[in-house]
């Protein structure tokens, strides 16, 4: 169960908390690495629901309980190894979905410097440290942070790229550290279960 709330937790970090939700608009946003996020929010979910039940079993010496939570753990595994292989492979797509993201909003401003982009391109250039997308004469232009050296500053591109590298790379830590607590979960629960037959076939 708290491996549950925590995953949660750290599912709505990133998609509210962190750098990445920067790039969540009403018409824009990089859809494949949100969906990648919502599915973990929902398997924390689903841990939470299946550690209840789990607890349940054990409070009652439930073999019938103990099986289903065995099995609801053998599913969620099963679907955290899905969840990493598919985000291994769509990294690259992710990594395109935000960068055509800002790439949209950059011609906008180049377009219409004096229009509401100019906000919005402020707060990506803000939130990840860097100025413009190719070379200095176009930074010049643009409305960058104080504190960066326009001639020094860092290709957004880039640094998107790294972002979500960085994220995933988190995503993946944290999907290893719940496949492990779901093996111990698995094993934990036979072993009870087995345990809870052995003692009634003794009585």
């Amino acid at each position: 169960q708290l491996a549950g709330l925590a995953v949660i937790a750290f599912g709505l970090w990133l998609r509210f908390g962190g750098v990445m939700a920067d790039f969540a608009s009403d018409k824009k946003s990089p859809e494949y690495f949100f969906t990648g996020l919502y599915v973990l929010v929902g398997a924390g979910a689903l841990m939470t629901t299946v550690g209840f039940f789990g607890c349940c079993g054990a409070a009652r010496e439930s073999q019938c309980l103990l099986g289903a939570f065995f099995a609801c753990l053998l599913v969620i595994f099963a679907a955290e190894v899905t969840a990493g292989v598919f985000a291994f492979i769509g990294k690259k797509v992710a990594i395109q979905e935000a960068q055509k993201i800002y790439e949209d909003i950059y011609d906008d401003y180049m377009k219409n410097p004096g229009g509401k982009v100019n906000k919005t391109i402020y707060h990506y250039h803000l939130a990840l440290q860097c100025c413009g997308k190719d070379n200095m004469e176009q930074q010049m232009g643009l409305p960058c942070p104080e504190n960066i050296q326009v001639p020094k500053a860092s290709n957004c591109l880039v640094e998107i790229q790294n972002v979500i590298d960085t994220n995933l790379h988190l995503v993946g830590i944290v999907g290893i550290a719940i496949a492990g607590i779901t093996i111990f979960g698995m094993i934990f629960s036979m072993v009870l279960c087995c345990a809870i037959r052995n003692t009634r076939d003794m009585i």
